[in-house]
């Protein structure tokens, strides 16, 4: 059997290491360039991404590559980690000097080389993810994932909030990966199978005990809602979004739950089978939305805000998750990639002239007119404004929760959408009405404003005129939702 696909993650590990191996003996350059190089490589991958055929269907269900699929799903998200990870080096380039400043060794530039290449390998993790349909290569591709996080979470160790952050990380991570395991060997115990398409078809076997496999799925469903940033798992979230430097934290809250989010999209499809699972992830988005919403009222420093923000996010995206609502979860998923990256790319630049408070915004409008047009763009898709990419995200999560008739999510998810009003435009209110502490102009590099105007011209357009956008997202998630509704079909 050919299977062209894994070459796309190939090429990205091959990337990585030699982005590091080179780093190793340029001495006399500027790092920098390796942070250019692994964006022009990445760039490359996603070009070629077009170009691959994907193999058929039944070629995953025998044979070595029975652990991995190329299918439409697949190569959509294998996309988006890549335009994720460009972009995010984009903004670690702006963040060199913060890094360079918190690192003591005899080269000026010890430790940037590696910060540059550590996303590479990520991202070549949240491609294996968007692959994965067995939960061994789950688990290994989480793990790479999880891997590289610890290492950027904490990477200014000498950083108090740095190595704090990194520290309860690692601990709740690792915590997290236990459950996963413990989860996979219950559901292995009980069916025999790892490949979720064969997990699907021993649970629709009336031999099979439910009871038992619905306990593993639940201690899976524990490890990806540390993933999503899901309640009761979202403890992590503000103070290692806070600690963690700012580029990091951007990866972290779009890449990482995208990723997230594709892998409970498939690792459900078995267990669509048993009715508790429906009435769970209800009780959990509940939860998130009330949770992440009410949390991010009082917040002052804009991180932690965006960090609360991040889990009322996953809140509507487990809104489309209950309701099946796979071409609504993608949509929003892009939304979110833009003004997400977005804020924070406008946070690296005036965090390094100002801080990261609200209140450090003040006068932004008068200080540097693109960098509050920016944020504002930002904080109105986020906040669900028409003519934004936001709000076409929250309008098809909620029209797929009104076809399915979930009244309890749509007046949580409506009601929670008016407290997003409210704290994201204190930060619009602080850049345009309040005066400045100092009359000081903030640069900005050639690369983020390229980066910045993609990111805004991608909410506008999205905003006015989606079509193309969800043409393109119902061919990838048409095969997708077939399966989940002929599995729930034959299951009733």
């Amino acid at each position: 059997m050919s299977i062209v696909a894994p070459s796309l993650e190939i090429a990205v590990l091959v990337l990585g290491v030699l982005v590091l191996l080179f780093e190793m003996f340029a001495d006399q350059i500027d790092k920098r360039t390796f942070a250019f190089t692994a964006m022009l490589g990445l760039a490359t991958v996603f070009v070629a991404s077009f170009f691959l055929t994907s193999p058929p269907a039944e070629a995953a269900d025998s044979g070595f590559w029975s652990f991995y699929t190329a299918d439409p799903l697949a190569i959509f998200f294998k996309r988006f980690a890549l335009v994720t990870t460009v972009l995010v080096l984009a903004m670690m380039v702006d963040y060199a000097p913060v890094v360079r400043d918190s690192i003591h060794a005899a080269s000026p530039q010890a430790g940037l080389g590696e910060f540059f290449a550590l996303p590479v390998f990520t991202c070549a993790g949240l491609m294996w993810m968007a692959s994965a349909i067995d939960f061994v290569m789950i688990f290994v591709s989480l793990e790479l994932v999880t891997m590289s996080f610890y290492v950027l979470v904490a990477f200014m160790r000498r950083n108090p909030a740095s190595l704090e952050a990194g520290v309860k990380y690692l601990i709740l991570s690792a915590l997290s990966t236990g459950f996963l395991v413990y989860g996979i060997t219950w559901i292995f115990g009980v069916t025999g199978e790892t490949n979720l398409a064969r997990v699907s078809a021993a649970l629709v076997n009336p031999a099979v005990e439910s009871a038992p496999a619905l306990f593993g799925m639940l201690l899976v469903l524990v490890a990806l809602g540390f993933k999503i940033a899901a309640v009761p798992f979202q403890i992590w979230v503000p103070d290692v979004y806070q600690g963690a430097p700012t580029p990091v934290t951007a990866f972290l809250s779009v890449g990482s739950k995208a990723a997230g989010f594709v892998v409970l999209l498939r690792v459900l499809q078995p267990f669509l089978v048993m009715p508790q699972m429906e009435r769970l992830l209800v009780l959990v988005a509940l939860g998130t939305l009330i949770y992440g919403n009410l949390a991010a009222l009082p917040q002052t420093n804009l991180k932690r805000l965006l960090a609360y923000s991040s889990i009322a996010h996953a809140g509507y995206l487990l809104i489309g998750v209950v309701c099946l609502a796979g071409e609504a979860v993608v949509f929003y998923l892009v939304a979110y990639l833009l003004m997400t990256l977005l804020s924070f790319a406008v946070l690296v630049v005036v965090a390094q002239q100002t801080g990261e408070n609200i209140e450090d915004f003040n006068g932004l409008a008068k200080r540097s007119p693109f960098l509050a047009f920016a944020m504002l763009i930002a904080m109105a898709s986020l906040a669900g404004l028409p003519f934004t990419a936001g709000f076409l995200g929250k309008f098809y999560i909620f029209n797929a929760a009104i076809a399915h008739q979930q009244t309890a999510l749509i007046v949580v998810g409506v009601i929670t959408v008016a407290c997003g009003f409210y704290y994201y435009f204190k930060v619009v209110r602080a850049m345009y009405w309040e005066a400045p502490a100092a009359d000081v102009a903030v640069p900005v590099s050639g690369i983020s404003r390229l980066a910045m105007l993609a990111m805004m011209a991608g909410i506008i357009v999205l905003g006015i005129y989606p079509q193309p956008v969800v043409n393109s997202l119902r061919r990838t998630t048409e095969h997708r939702l077939s399966a989940c509704a002929a599995s729930g079909l034959a299951a009733r």
